[in-house]
């Protein structure tokens, strides 16, 4: 009998990182930390679970993970507090829940999952996503929770320098993408927006199309890098709008739109997978936190451009 034909690819944010930017320290448990996310999606997947749970269950550990932004270690707005955003999608019947500026749910993608299987909406925000949470009864944090020291010395440093936003994305939005073994797809993104963001700024990773995206007719897509861009091009729809409609492969229709990105002016990375197990990513600055994981066996958690898969 054939293996079952499951992949996990997942990122945990792209931007100015290169073996200059990070300490040993830093890289070493960035490895750790997508290795235990691909350990969580694979089991899932392994034992015959749904891509849906598959990319939630690795973005809640890249959410507890400080090294990433998103959940613990998510950065600070102009204000000095933490707003997180989030969205998860089912490419079989292309169901989806996001969240924005919520402010006390230890998971973001727990939160855009609840919504998505309640049903009634798909895009909650700010104290209403918060009034949602706790009437569903999901697990509360506090602000001091999610806030750790390297982020508090970034937003200093920010403060310091009279800029009114921090666009370096040197640590990250944080996503997951997979194929089951029936398969369909999900995608899943995670992130804390930018440092000294202010008047309730969004991004793209919780705007369905954009940052986040699943079609079981083309693939699964989730986005990092620079949001306006990203948004204004609506990445995840068009990479899938491509391969639905034109037959592009994978490869080749994410790096045509994030080429179309680069020259509005943005940068940042996607990864893909589609419903055969095939997969891509593709990013525009120096590196990009990235796994994958297969039902054959393949495994790769890299960081730096000049890694090879």
């Amino acid at each position: 009998m054939p293996q079952p034909n499951w992949t996990l690819v997942i990122h945990g944010g792209a931007g100015k990182l290169d073996r200059e930017m990070l300490s040993a320290d830093q890289d070493s448990g960035a490895r750790a930390g997508l290795s235990r996310a691909l350990d969580a999606g694979s089991a899932v997947l392994a034992g015959g679970g749904t891509a849906l749970d598959a990319v939630e269950a690795a973005v809640r550990v890249l959410e507890d993970d400080p090294h990433f932004n998103s959940g613990r270690g998510a950065v600070f707005t102009h204000d000095g507090g933490i707003e997180l955003d989030a969205a998860i999608m089912d490419g079989r019947t292309r169901a989806a829940g996001a969240v924005a500026a919520a402010t006390a749910t230890r998971s973001p993608v727990g939160l855009a999952r609840a919504i998505l299987d309640d049903g009634r909406h798909v895009f909650l925000a700010s104290a209403g996503a918060d009034a949602f949470s706790r009437e569903h009864g999901l697990e509360q944090a506090e602000q001091d929770w999610f806030a750790t020291d390297e982020r508090r010395r970034q937003f200093a440093e920010l403060q310091a320098s009279g800029d009114m936003f921090d666009v370096d994305m040197k640590y990250g939005t944080v996503g997951a993408v997979a194929c089951d073994t029936h398969g369909h797809v999900a995608a899943a993104t995670s992130t804390g927006g930018v440092t000294g963001k202010r008047w309730g700024r969004i991004g793209d990773s919780p705007v369905i199309g954009a940052g986040t995206f699943a079609d079981d007719r083309a693939c699964a897509v989730s986005c990092t890098g620079s949001g306006e861009f990203f948004l204004r091009v609506g990445v995840g729809h068009e990479i899938a709008a491509r391969v639905r409609l034109t037959g592009e492969p994978l490869q080749t229709a994410t790096e045509a739109v994030l080429a179309e990105v680069r020259a509005l002016g943005g940068t940042g990375g996607a990864i893909v997978v589609a419903p055969d197990g095939s997969m891509a990513w593709s990013f525009t600055t120096p590196g990009m936190y990235r796994g994958t994981a297969s039902a054959k066996g393949a495994r790769s958690v890299a960081i730096y451009a000049s890694e090879q898969p």
